[in-house]
């Protein structure tokens, strides 16, 4: 059984590259996050302060996924 991953918003604060960037959690922890698969091959582009919904695992609060947009819906 894979283990649960945990979904977050974040603040999106930093742009470190063209899939990389910093961002802050709603508890003010500051991660690293990257886009998805989908998104990158999309050539999403975000900017400072877009807030983002973001894919964590438990082995690893310090970077997530980037899934979406806050206010977009999930791809199907």
């Amino acid at each position: 059984m894979p283990d649960a991953t945990i979904h977050a918003v974040a603040l999106l604060t930093e742009v470190l590259g063209p899939i990389l960037y910093r961002a802050e959690l709603p508890n003010g922890k500051r991660i690293m996050a990257h886009l998805s698969k989908p998104l990158t091959d999309a050539k999403a582009e975000f900017s400072i302060g877009q807030r983002v919904v973001v894919e964590l695992t438990p082995f690893d609060f310090d970077s997530a996924r980037i899934l979406r947009l806050e206010d977009s819906q999930p791809a199907e």
